[in-house]
């Protein structure tokens, strides 16, 4: 609007923005400022002078030109009669940005965070676009702030913070993840105290089989069992879950599987995402905790199951079908048809770089009418699982290590009738990881569907072509194919079989020679000395600890009885160790010459040869009393280094008497002029230390021999464990009491008077 305007306007409604023009002033120099003034009455002004009656949040002014009553900014209205409030948290799209709420004011409004979060800048209100956002609040860095329980863990989330219970508890209300005062608290898991004993194992089972039972179709089993395997599981749940999936499936869908083919779809696409959560990567762990027969016998049962109930509910598609489903670890391809189409049907699947083909027998008659269900299954990660473990049982069908070098990728066909559709060859290709100097071969998984027991084979397998990266195999049968490795190095049937007998011919030995041994160093009255009472002694513990072992190290069917058997093992070869150190710690009495009351000597000599023990395996029960006896044999478990329990002491005590032993040497070769009083001569110091350094290699290359069997797993360890193990009760009846001149001669005198033996020792 010009100058003139507004001047006009002005006097037109009477006064409503009043002018103050300097009459000394000229037009031509007030104009810029008259320019400035009209621009600023544009936009609006409150007149002085307003005779017009505006609402109590409206304003007189000139708005664009305009007098008027205008509400005042928050407000919408006609200005007169009424301006309401203008609710802008209504009116726009988040105006607080994200994580904020808008809080609507009368004539304006302020942002707030929304619980879990915090303002940028510290205060607990703000208006937009001032350079303020929300961040999250990280309420699980201070444990102390957040009272999620004991045995729970807080987990920080966007906006807030979850509990979980810790590894070994369950939450009580079965809630994965809860939030503090909601009524769940942690419990220990009776699962996680199950050392997968024949009754533990049972007793879950049953549990979960119970918990599984009151569903009605194997859908809703299906739905229910892939529920509770979606988070971390424990051995035992493999095992339980793995059993209910079988019964869920391969029981009830005999008589139970529906005709309605988008039924059929979901069930199988269900089960594919069930299998999967057992064998995603983060599940390996898992199954590797199980002992070696536990682990194939329930994998070899889930791949069947896997198979068998696909195959089932595959028959009954009323027309032509391909059906893929796919998940992150297995991926399965269905092929169903009937005879009409079988020529221009041709089953076979491509994935993950690897490829399998089915080729039927060509017929010269028509085919009869029937359905043929064709299943591939593909699985990424079971490999290592199916491979022999690194330090495998001797139990092992095959005297070399055998890795699973690719994935595994299973086919399985149902006809019907049964030779509607029958198999000439099956031709795949698969991706392998090349390691230099291993045996190549194609090989599938022969199991028992009594037992599911299994083995790799490769009768009817041949290798066609390889290269670095991919081979080609034909078989003539169906089951699940891999890449096959085969390297030495691990103790194979023969030689399990053997060592058996090794092991069970040396201790009924070392029996007889020990009792042997206590025999002579009880009743022989002549040589009665502080040795004698520590080698009677020796034998003695060593003794019980052969007995206990060739009775019950394999009775691993009641975990009560395993874990006394492994406690009493533990007991005994400690006590043995202990009077073996006893034996150095003499000597070096006698030899450095210190005085000692014999009688107070023997008893310290008892309490540190059999309280010493007992201390170390009652602290040992107390920390670990779960890890006496395992799933193979009743001995200590590795898990958590708990073998140190043994291993530890029984070094310290080889330390201990070789040092003994250095001193003893020393004074012996160094000072044989000054020995004292009581040492009858040099020649009998040097027998006595030369008895007791055959004890220390003795017991101490025995278990030398078996750390590094543990660690190496080879045959000649294994051998030399066995062998030292099992005889050693021969070796210290040899070095003790044959090659004892004393003893020779007590039993001369023992024999000598027996006709039968005179003439023998004559």
């Amino acid at each position: 609007m010009g100058l003139g305007a507004h001047i006009y306007s002005a006097h037109q409604e009477k006064g409503l923005c009043t002018r103050h023009r300097t009459a000394t002033a000229s037009p031509m120099k007030l104009l810029p400022f008259l320019v400035l003034i009209s621009s600023l009455l544009d936009y609006g002004c409150t007149s002085a002078s307003c005779n017009m009656t505006c609402h109590k949040d409206a304003r007189c002014e000139v708005q664009g030109g305009t007098t008027g009553c205008y509400c005042s900014q928050g407000y919408t209205g006609n200005g007169i009669t009424f301006c309401n409030d203008d609710n802008e948290c209504e009116n726009a799209t988040q105006p607080c940005g994200e994580h904020a709420n808008c809080t609507n004011t009368v004539g304006s409004y302020f942002c707030m965070c929304v619980p879990g979060f915090k303002s940028s800048n510290g205060q607990q209100t703000f208006v937009p676009n001032d350079g303020t956002s929300c961040v999250d609040v990280d309420e699980c860095i201070n444990e102390g702030t957040v009272a999620c329980g004991d045995h729970a863990k807080c987990e920080n989330v966007d906006g807030g913070f979850n509990c979980s219970c810790k590894e070994g508890y369950q939450p009580s209300t079965g809630k994965l993840q809860f939030k503090p005062n909601d009524g769940t608290s942690c419990q220990e898991n009776p699962k996680a105290k199950c050392e997968l004993y024949k009754d533990c194992i049972t007793e879950h089972i049953n549990r979960t089989l119970a918990g599984i039972s009151h569903l009605k179709t194997p859908l809703e089993m299906l739905q229910e069992i892939n529920k509770n395997t979606l988070g971390p599981l424990l051995p035992v749940d493999v095992i339980s879950y793995v059993e209910a999936l079988s019964y869920s499936l391969l029981n009830t869908m005999h008589y139970s599987v529906s005709d309605n083919e988008a039924l059929r779809n979901t069930t199988i696409n269900v089960l594919v995402n069930t299998v999967n959560n057992f064998l995603q990567k983060d599940k390996i762990t898992v199954w590797e905790a199980l002992p070696v027969d536990n682990q194939r016998q329930s994998l070899t049962k889930l791949l069947h199951t896997a198979e068998q109930a696909t195959l089932l509910m595959s028959q009954n598609f009323k027309k032509t079908t391909q059906l893929d489903a796919n998940a992150s670890d297995i991926a399965l391809k269905v092929f169903a048809f009937d005879s009409h189409h079988m020529k221009h049907i041709h089953p076979h699947v491509y994935v993950g770089g690897d490829y399998i083909k089915i080729s039927p027998k060509k017929r010269e008659e028509s085919y009869p009418n029937g359905t043929v269900a064709v299943v591939f299954l593909w699985y990424s990660n079971i490999g290592s699982l199916l491979s022999s473990p690194k330090n495998h049982s001797s139990k092992d069908t095959s005297e070399q290590r055998q890795t699973v070098s690719s994935s595994v990728i299973a086919v399985a066909i149902s006809s019907n009738p049964p030779t509607l559709y029958e198999l000439e060859k099956i031709t795949f290709t698969l991706k392998y990881a090349k390691t230099a100097d291993k045996d190549i071969k194609c090989a599938f998984w022969n199991y028992s569907a009594d037992t599911m027991n299994g083995n790799w084979a490769t009768e009817g397998c041949e290798l066609t072509h390889s290269n670095s990266t991919h081979i080609s195999c034909k078989c003539n049968h169906l089951t699940h194919f891999a890449v096959l490795m085969s390297s030495g190095g691990s103790v194979g049937v023969t030689n399990y079989n053997i060592l058996t007998r090794i092991t069970q011919l040396g201790i009924i030995i070392s029996l007889i020679c020990l009792s042997m041994c206590i025999f002579t160093f009880w009743f022989f009255s002549e040589i009665q000395s502080t040795r004698t009472t520590i080698h009677k002694n020796l034998c003695c513990s060593l003794f019980l600890a052969e007995l206990i072992f060739l009775i019950g190290i394999n009775m691993n069917n009641n975990k009560l009885f395993c874990s006394i058997t492994a406690g009493l093992l533990h007991y005994f070869l400690l006590a043995a160790f202990a009077w073996m150190c006893i034996e150095g710690i003499h000597l070096y009495l006698i030899v450095v010459g210190v005085i000692y009351n014999k009688g107070f000597l023997h008893k310290n000599f008892y309490v540190f040869g059999y309280v010493s023990p007992a201390v170390v395996v009652g602290i040992s029960a107390a920390l670990g009393y779960k890890y006496y006896g395992t799933t193979e044999v009743c001995w200590l478990s590795t898990k958590n280094n708990f073998i140190w329990s043994f291993i530890g002491p029984a070094c310290l005590i080889i330390l201990v008497n070789l040092l003994a032993f250095g001193v003893i040497i020393y004074k012996v070769f160094r000072h044989t002029a000054m020995l004292k009083p009581e040492v009858s001569c040099y020649e009998n110091i040097r027998s006595c230390a030369r008895g007791a350094l055959a004890l220390l290699f003795l017991l101490g290359a025995t278990w030398i021999f078996g750390v590094l069997h543990v660690v190496q797993g080879s045959v000649v360890t294994a051998y030399l464990f066995t062998i030292f193990n099992a005889f050693q009760g021969m070796f210290i009846f040899i070095f003790l009491c044959v090659l004892s001149r004393k003893i020779q001669e007590e039993y001369y005198r023992l024999f000598k008077n027996v006709p039968c033996c005179f003439g023998c020792l004559r």
